[in-house]
């Protein structure tokens, strides 16, 4: 796996929009923190475009994309929202310019399927808070910075009633379950033997989120997991008939015939506490009695 350099006071980094439209005032305030860090920041050419929800058409967004994907004095890009819109980009973009020049991606959310394709071509990526919200919680942002400047990176989370217990050892990787289901069978999914996976979601029916973890099941992604981590599964919502089981029972469920450990209420993924990790990176999971950890080799 190849680790992109990590930032040093006076990089350039840039920013740019592939998925839901966002103002000038609305970046102002991450632009300068970033700055704050002796970075130079680049934005993208059409990062304030608009077209209905999107940050620009597909081929404005696709320039950007293209943009910092070919730069080599770019060493981080950071995307300035999520939504939805970066799937319809992945097959008008290549990749070959990034192999040339690896650098940090950081997102997470819509930002999902870039750290499939980029996971599957064997460069690292951040899962990371965005700059819309770099102001809503200081742990998730100064772990962000801490991870891009090459600090080291170790998490530790309360127990959850959900959890079960063991060590795995293993390169972290995953995102939005809605999205990596949106990529099965596609050229961008994920192939997760081996890895420690990490999912969050925002917003779905419990009977979706059942569907999906099926879907992971009945792919053969969750049956040579070396760990499963859940973050946040923020506002779930259930019929006017209950589907009848949390989110949490239904990922044990998933699961409940392998054996490796899973832990629940990770912070990560759409809560306020959202740290970095990295993915690509090997890390070692515990999951005890007491407390979770993931601390990064």
């Amino acid at each position: 796996m190849i680790i992109p350099a990590y930032l040093q006071k006076g990089d350039t980094v840039a920013i740019i929009a592939t998925a839901r439209k966002i103002s000038q005032e609305e970046l102002n305030e991450a632009i300068a923190f970033l700055e704050s860090y002796g970075l130079v920041v680049l934005l993208g050419k059409y990062v304030f475009e608009v077209c209905n929800q999107y940050a620009g058409t597909d081929e404005q967004r696709s320039e950007d994309l293209q943009w910092v994907l070919d730069s080599s004095s770019i060493k981080a890009v950071f995307f300035a929202r999520g939504g939805y819109g970066t799937v319809r980009l992945l097959d008008t973009v290549s990749f070959n310019g990034l192999l040339k020049h690896p650098k940090w991606l950081a997102g997470y959310s819509d930002i999902t399927v870039l750290h499939s394709a980029v996971y599957n071509l064997g460069i690292a990526t951040l899962h990371s808070t965005m700059p819309i919200n770099f102001h809503k919680h200081e742990s998730a942002t100064a772990s962000m910075m801490q991870a891009l400047f090459g600090e080291r990176l170790a998490i530790e989370a309360p127990a959850d009633m959900h959890n079960r217990e063991g060590k795995a050892r293993a390169k972290v990787m995953g995102g939005n379950l809605s999205l990596i289901y949106s990529l099965s069978g596609t050229v961008h999914d994920i192939k997760t033997d081996g890895s420690i996976l990490f999912i969050e979601d925002l917003d779905e029916y419990l009977y979706h989120v059942d569907r999906m973890m099926m879907q992971l099941k009945l792919s053969g992604k969750l049956s040579k997991l070396a760990g499963l981590i859940v973050g946040g599964m923020t506002d779930m919502k259930d019929n006017l008939v209950p589907f009848g089981k949390t989110a949490e029972a239904i990922i044990l469920e998933a699961v409940q015939e392998y054996n490796y450990p899973v832990c629940f209420n990770f912070p990560a993924g759409h809560i306020d506490k959202n740290m970095a990790l990295y993915f690509g990176k090997e890390a070692e999971l515990t999951v005890s009695k007491e407390s979770v950890s993931l601390a990064y080799l």
